[in-house]
């Protein structure tokens, strides 16, 4: 018996993974306005996102960058990133992880808002 996607609800919204393969990860990220995920970086995969819904604000090694729908960031291997929420509306996108390995011990947070950070 299934039980559905893994989804998880965070602080700063939530996620649902879409599709876990042993080389990629494709999850569903919705950020709630006024929040951001954590400034952090992973030493064993890269990242892609593609903004479905709303205007976010990323960040890659400290360059600030302004992305809407339609636009995609790519995020390779040991880049500092975080995505924040600077809309009245959730961000909506779809993250792409490439790599061999995608636990949550390869995040490395650098600043969070959350109580969380490793630095």
């Amino acid at each position: 018996m299934s039980t559905g996607p893994e989804t998880d609800v965070r602080p700063w919204g939530s996620y649902t993974v879409l599709d876990d393969r042993p080389t990629f990860k494709v999850k569903r990220i919705e950020v709630a306005p006024g929040r951001r995920l954590s400034y952090q970086r992973h030493a064993r995969r890269s990242e892609h996102w593609f903004i479905v819904a709303g205007v976010a604000v990323v960040t890659l090694d400290g360059e600030r960058h302004e992305v809407a729908v339609g636009q995609a960031v790519d995020i390779p291997v040991g880049t500092d990133h975080r995505i924040e929420n600077v809309g009245d509306a959730p961000v909506v996108f779809v993250e792409v992880q490439h790599g061999e390995y995608f636990g949550e011990d390869d995040i490395v947070r650098l600043e969070d808002d959350y109580g969380r950070s490793d630095a």
